[in-house]
C-alpha cells in the first residue's frame, strides 16, 4: 500500500534536507578545502604571490597573471624582460580578461602585428626573426609566460641596460625556463615576473 505524505510533512522533509546539504556542501566542505589548501599548498591557495629581493612591502605580483614593466612615462622599461601583447583592457587588466577575437585576415589584427613587430625589432636591435608570441596576445590577455626564444631575443637589451654580461643574462633565462608539462604537453616557457625577480637578484 502506497502512503501519501501530507504537504506539511513533505515540506519539513525537504527543508531538513536542504539545511543538511547546505551545511555539508556550503560550509563544511569549503572549510575543509580551505584548511587543506592553506596547510598543504599555502602559496597556490593564496594566489601564487611573489616578492622581489630586498623588498619587505606588498608582493610585486602573481606568478599566474602577467603584467607590464614600464618606466615613469609608461613606456616599456628596457632593463626588464617584457611580456607578450595583451588585449585585456588597456593591457593585463584582470577585470577585462579577453583576447582580440580578430580573424587572421582582419585589417586591425594585421596592423597590430605589424606594429608589435616594429616595436620588438626597435627594442631589440640585431634580432631578425620575431617570435610569434611577441606579436600576438593570448586568449585570456593575462598569460604570464613567454617563449624561450622571446626571452632570449630580449636578453642582449636587458644585459646592456643593466651593464651585465649577455652570457650571464642568457644563463638566467635558461635557469628560469620551465619544461613541457608532464614532459610532452605544451612548449618550454619562461615566467616573465619570475625572470625579472631573478634578474633583480643578480644585482644584490
Amino acid at each position: 500500500m502506497v502512503t501519501i505524505r501530507s504537504w506539511p510533512r513533505t515540506f519539513w522533509v525537504s527543508l531538513r534536507t536542504m539545511l543538511i546539504f547546505s551545511l555539508l556542501l556550503g560550509v563544511l566542505f569549503p572549510a575543509l578545502m580551505l584548511t587543506v589548501g592553506q596547510l598543504a599548498f599555502p602559496a597556490q591557495a593564496n594566489g601564487s604571490m611573489l616578492d622581489a629581493p630586498a623588498q619587505s612591502a606588498a608582493p610585486v605580483g602573481s606568478a599566474l597573471i602577467g603584467q607590464r614593466f614600464t618606466d615613469k612615462e609608461g613606456n616599456p622599461d628596457p632593463s626588464f624582460f617584457q611580456p607578450r601583447p595583451s588585449n585585456a583592457g588597456d593591457g593585463y587588466d584582470g577585470e577585462a580578461s579577453s583576447g582580440s577575437n580578430f580573424g587572421p585576415e582582419n585589417p586591425v589584427f594585421l596592423k597590430a602585428i605589424a606594429e608589435a613587430k616594429a616595436s620588438y625589432l626597435a627594442q631589440n636591435p640585431g634580432i631578425t626573426v620575431v617570435p610569434a608570441d611577441a606579436l600576438t596576445s593570448s586568449a585570456s590577455g593575462l598569460d604570464p609566460d613567454i617563449s624561450v626564444a622571446n626571452a632570449l631575443g630580449q636578453a642582449a637589451r636587458v644585459a646592456s641596460a643593466r651593464s651585465l654580461e649577455p652570457a650571464e643574462v642568457i644563463t638566467l633565462v635558461h635557469a628560469q625556463t620551465t619544461g613541457r608539462d608532464l614532459g610532452f604537453l605544451g612548449e618550454p616557457r619562461v615566467n616573465v615576473l619570475k625572470l625579472n625577480i631573478a634578474l633583480l637578484g643578480l644585482e644584490n
